[in-house]
């Protein structure tokens, strides 16, 4: 089975050249691009201030913050649960230059590009010319918003997995996994609010109906024929 880890960061703004830190991280391990149930989630003290407008967005203060862990105690925690698999993420350059940032200051290796699967390069590749935000994929796959009142790297990690499966082709990629041999991983299919629950396609009376009659217009059908 291929490996791979999805992850979102929260930040204190957009450019870690002039000072901006992480401030929360959230990733899920992928087993043949669908989630595990296997998840890493930190939220971090960024030892400075979170300017008004980045709250607005992830809604965490300083104060919220203030004696959290460092980084630089997760960092350790966030490499191994990286491995050395590809990662996944929504405008990933941006991500990946947030935490080569934070892995610099601690002289950690940075992440190679080579390892960058970017969901956004995807969304433009498949639907050029549209709003191909992470709130705007989630819409057009019919994927629940209904949690995200606020940008929160674990929940958008959940909105985007399930927005990945779509990218990369659909749940029915999934199907040969519980037939591979030896392979006991439960796969669950997140939504905003849980796994999903199978909803079956039940014909009304009038659509049986409708189908009789239709086979009767057809000369020798299958559907009447012995096995």
């Amino acid at each position: 089975m291929s490996r791979s880890v999805l992850f979102d960061t929260e930040t204190t703004g957009l450019d870690p050249m002039t000072g901006d830190r992480v401030l929360e991280i959230a990733a899920l391990e992928l087993m043949n691009d669908l989630p595990t149930g296997r998840e890493f989630h930190r939220v971090i003290d960024p030892q400075r201030d979170v300017p008004e407008g980045a709250s607005r967005i992830h809604g965490f203060t300083a104060s919220d913050l203030r004696g959290k862990p460092l980084f630089a105690d997760i960092a350790d925690d966030l490499l191994a649960f990286f491995e050395d698999s590809p990662l996944v993420a929504h405008n990933a350059p941006f991500d990946f230059g947030m935490l080569n940032a934070e892995f610099s200051r601690l002289s950690l290796p940075s992440l190679p590009p080579e390892r960058m699967i970017d969901t956004l390069v995807m969304a433009k590749a498949r639907f050029p010319g549209m709003p191909n935000s992470l709130d705007a994929l989630c819409r057009r796959f019919d994927i629940d918003l209904s949690l995200r009142t606020t940008h929160n790297a674990l929940l958008d990690c959940r909105l985007l997995a399930e927005v990945y499966v779509e990218l990369t082709g659909g749940r029915q990629r999934g199907l040969s996994l519980a037939e591979e041999a030896g392979d006991q991983l439960p796969i669950i299919a997140y939504s905003a609010i849980g796994p999903h629950t199978p909803r079956p396609i039940v014909p009304s009376e009038a659509e049986l109906a409708a189908h009789a009659a239709f086979i009767t217009r057809l000369k020798d059908p299958v559907w009447t024929q012995e096995s």
